[in-house]
Order: C-alpha cells, then sequence, then structure tokens
C-alpha cells in the first residue's frame, strides 16, 4: 500500500521561506553558504566521489562549498554526466553516490546488492524543482500550454508556433510562423524519464510512449547532452523548445502548464505543492523514499512537470571511514541549512520537515557492508 509522501501540515509555511531565494544559475558558486551545519557531531575527512543528473549541478556546487567548510579534510568530487551515467557508476562500485532525477529502477536495486551489501542501494530525495518547458521565440516570454498540445509538439506533430492548437490557448498573443525545432536530451536522463512520464499520463494519450530516460527515437529533433547542452542549443535557435531543469534555462520563455482550468506558472513553491500530494513508491530497501509524483493533481496551484531528484547512496560501504563520510555528507545536504543553500543557489524547494526527518533515517541506517 502507498503512503502519503509527507504530511501537508505546515508544508506550505515551510514553503514561504523560498521566497526570499535568489534565482540560480547551472553556475551557481554556493559563496554565500553557512558553514554551521555539517550534518554531524565533529569533523570527518576523505574525498566522495559523485556522478550523475546535471539538473543538481548548481546545488551541488553549493553542497560542495557548505560541506568543505565544516569539514576542512573533506571534499566532494561530482561529475554531471546525467542520471543513468550516475545510477551505472554506483552501480559498478565506480562512484560513492549517484545523482539521479529518477529513482532505481527494479532491476537496478537487485544489482545494487553487488557492491551494496545485501540490503542493496536507497534512494534519497535531495532536491525538488520544477522542470521547465522552456522556448526561444523573440518578442514571446510566456505561452500557455496544456498536456496534449506540448506532447504533438515535442512529437513533431505541430510543427509552427502559430499552429491553430497554441493560438487557441494564448488568445491575443501574436504568435509567428516560425519552425518550431524540438531539442531533447541525447543522454540517459532523469530529466527526460520525468518529462516524458508527465506527457504518458497527463496527455490524454497524446503521447504513446512510455517514460524513459532515453529519447524515443521515433520523435526526431535536435539533441545535446546535459541541462546546460540543451539549454545552449535552445538558446542559439530561434523557434526551438526544450525541457530543462527551470534553474538552468536563463533567459528563455517559459510555458505556463494547464492543470484544470488554470494555468499554473512553475515556481518551488508549485513543485513542492506537487511532491506534497504524491505519494511514496514501495519496494526495495526498507528505508528507501521514492516518490510516485502526481502528474495529475486537482490542485490549481500544483505545477505538474516536477522532478524529484535523490541522491542513491548504498546501505553499506567497504569501511567505516567511508560510512562516515557518506553519512556526513548526506545529513548536511538534506539539513535545513544544505536545502537553504541549495535553494539559494538552485531556486530549488526545500525539503519538509517530515521528508527532512525521514531522510536523515534513511542516513543513519548506512553502516559497513556485510
Amino acid at each position: 500500500m502507498k503512503t502519503k509522501a509527507f504530511a501537508s501540515a505546515g508544508s506550505l509555511a515551510l514553503i514561504g521561506m523560498l521566497a526570499l531565494s535568489a534565482c540560480g544559475s547551472d553556475n551557481a558558486t554556493g559563496e554565500n553558504s553557512s558553514s554551521s551545519n555539517s550534518g554531524s557531531d565533529s569533523q570527518v575527512s576523505g574525498t566522495l566521489k559523485g556522478i550523475g543528473a546535471s539538473s543538481q549541478k548548481a546545488a551541488i556546487t553549493a553542497w560542495e562549498a557548505g560541506f568543505a567548510s565544516a569539514n576542512s579534510g573533506a571534499n566532494v568530487q561530482y561529475s554531471p554526466d546525467g542520471s543513468g551515467a550516475g545510477r551505472k557508476a554506483l552501480l559498478a562500485g565506480a562512484a560513492d553516490f549517484a545523482g539521479s532525477d529518477a529513482h532505481l529502477k527494479p532491476e537496478e536495486y537487485e544489482k545494487s546488492k553487488e557492491v551494496c551489501g545485501p540490503n542493496g542501494a536507497i534512494n534519497i530525495p535531495v532536491y525538488i524543482s520544477p522542470i521547465a518547458v522552456a522556448f526561444n521565440l523573440p518578442g514571446v516570454k510566456d505561452l500557455n500550454l496544456d498536456a496534449q498540445t506540448t506532447a504533438k509538439i515535442f512529437k513533431g506533430e505541430i510543427k509552427t508556433w502559430n499552429d491553430p492548437a497554441i493560438k487557441k490557448l494564448n488568445e491575443g498573443v501574436d504568435l509567428p510562423d516560425t519552425k518550431i525545432t524540438v531539442v531533447h536530451r541525447s543522454d540517459d536522463s532523469g530529466t527526460t524519464e520525468n518529462f516524458t512520464e508527465y506527457l504518458n499520463k497527463a496527455s490524454n494519450g497524446a503521447w504513446d510512449k512510455e517514460a524513459d530516460g532515453t529519447w524515443p527515437e521515433a520523435y526526431a529533433g535536435e539533441s545535446d547532452k546535459g541541462t546546460s547542452g540543451v539549454v545552449k542549443t535552445t538558446s542559439g535557435t530561434e523557434g526551438a523548445i526544450t525541457y530543462a531543469d527551470a534553474s538552468a534555462i536563463g533567459d528563455l520563455g517559459k510555458a505556463k502548464i494547464k492543470v484544470n482550468d488554470s494555468f499554473v506558472e512553475l515556481s518551488p513553491e508549485a513543485a513542492a505543492k506537487t511532491v506534497e500530494i504524491s505519494e511514496r513508491k514501495p519496494g526495495g530497501n526498507e528505508n528507501d523514499m521514492s516518490i510516485d509524483i502526481n502528474r495529475t493533481p486537482e490542485e490549481s496551484d500544483a505545477y505538474p512537470v516536477v522532478l524529484v531528484s535523490y541522491h542513491v547512496v548504498c546501505s553499506g560501504y567497504k569501511d567505516q571511514a567511508k560510512a562516515d563520510l557518506v553519512k556526513a555528507y548526506e545529513k548536511y545536504v538534506v539539513s535545513e541549512q544544505g536545502q537553504q543553500d541549495a535553494a539559494d543557489a538552485a531556486s530549488s524547494a526545500p525539503l519538509t520537515d517530515a521528508l527532512r526527518k525521514d531522510a536523515e533515517k534513511a542516513i543513519d541506517s548506512i553502516e559497513v557492508a556485510k
């Protein structure tokens, strides 16, 4: 039986602090991070190697700085090669943790037992953010889109910006006959998996492919690697459209997404609202925190094109020093300070108190592999 990801009580109060968050970028430095909360009672030392989601790049830069400030002998090296690459590296024993915009698949969890011990790996949510449907259309910065129209655009069925389906949703907007160029990720991407899951679940059959981290070959377009790659290609191509973590889209236009009879603008608050009403997925490690995101909310203040990005960690590491280092880092990441550092760097939504407590419990369960 599924359980609620976290209680709604107090969630919106916590989200209110986001109004103070500055807009992030793909190059956030985390220079304003406080080092007052390291997530552990004593300093740890050593090097952690992480590989994974490029969507987490700005947040991880801030986390690296904050954690190193509190633990002078420790450092984190993170390579934003994509969610799929991160999970593969963890399962091969080539990384200490993976950053992933999608939780482990059941077969990946079973494989994780080979490197993480009999209890396998744990998915811990660390980063909540809207995915922007971003476009380059001079003179137009905001558009309304629904799931069905978005699906037809990304399938290549809607080919120009003045198509009647787009015009119907945007009365009074002067839409040109510019050709639409779809830009998608070339790498195995959790952002792609989240975006295609939204299209599959919300478009009333207009998107006929299952959610997947790899873009469907049937729906061709321009492609580039990583969040920064698709944003760069879209920024340099008039008429282009893409999907990317909202913190990284820069000056590109962004679409409001239809939910019931309203068009919802992306924001950390609206992303957090969607996660608030979503449910926990069963299975895997008893401390696993995979979330089944609600892509068809009824609430008019929930933005459904959202990703929950995880740190996938082992339940067991080869020695106590490595286990302690991972635990200290992850405790800092999910702490109030760590989450605020990420919000300042990337305009992400901080974890709620209830979700944070569950995350701390999961982190505390990490031990030396038996």
